[in-house]
């Protein structure tokens, strides 16, 4: 069974981060290692708290999960700091050097409730040392729109943003649609030759999103451990996505925007 490990933050409603992250690698069949890099106070309703994980700590937990499991992927979610980010880096160069294993960045910045989950020094330290070790990484259109320093609202806007951000970190990027207007959920991938994929799905009426980025990412970072090429990866992701979110549109978990239900 492949082993994918996943870097995140802990949701205790389940909903997103390292639970969701879980869930969605058991329905993809691969087996779930964790890292966790924040304690989060969260619900349905938003983000009521966070507590970074002290750098050390990630640093020990990384160390012990890549001496002794063979990992076949990772997936990364929130990095509170750069403390943090930096003992990801490092424990990530060491692997990268060794063997070669794919990586999903999947930037958490802010949360759905507007509440900031990486300290703004810390975009710049991730996009210079960690964006080059990744296979993909995964921002949503207002993280895309924060790290190209572009507004972006129309899909000539994004593509050029993604082509600029390939261009500047030599890595994919996939920029996800979901913010946008319409009745199709488009995510577009940039590749580091210049070619760009879409892969569109229809859109589920829902008020049950939450956790869908971590889905993705994780559902993407489980196609690539089992040798998936990228695009096939991410076209399974996202079938895995839109049925995730078909079944939880009519979950009653909570009292806001409740999860999707992936299986």
């Amino acid at each position: 069974m492949e082993i994918v490990l996943s870097i995140a933050g802990s949701d205790p409603s389940s909903g997103a981060g390292i639970q969701q992250d879980l869930k969605t690698l058991t329905a993809m069949g691969c087996y779930g290692a964790t890292v966790i890099t924040a304690l989060t106070s969260q619900n349905t309703m938003g983000v009521q708290d966070v507590y970074a994980v002290p750098a050390n700590v990630v640093s020990s937990q990384l160390e012990s999960v890549l001496s002794d499991l063979s990992v076949a992927a990772v997936k990364i979610g929130q990095i509170p700091n750069i403390g943090v980010a930096e003992a990801i880096v490092a424990h990530l160069s060491r692997l990268q050097a060794q063997r070669d294993v794919p990586i999903v960045y999947d930037p958490v910045m802010v949360s759905t409730s507007g509440r900031r989950l990486m300290e703004a020094s810390c975009v710049s330290y991730v996009s210079e040392h960690l964006f080059p070790l990744c296979t993909l990484v995964t921002p949503n259109i207002p993280e895309a729109s924060s790290l190209s320093g572009r507004e972006l609202q129309t899909v000539e806007d994004i593509d050029a943003a993604g082509l600029l951000l390939v261009n500047r970190h030599r890595t994919a990027f996939l920029l996800k649609g979901g913010h946008l207007e319409g009745s199709e959920m488009t995510d577009r991938l940039y590749l580091a030759n210049g070619s760009i994929h879409a892969f569109a799905t229809h859109k589920v009426d829902s008020k049950n999103l939450h956790g869908t980025g971590c889905t993705l990412s994780s559902a993407i970072a489980a196609g690539l451990a089992k040798k998936q090429p990228l695009t096939k990866a991410i076209e399974s992701a996202k079938n895995a996505i839109s049925h995730a979110i078909l079944r939880g549109k009519d979950l009653h978990i909570g009292h806001g925007n409740g999860p999707v239900w992936v299986e």
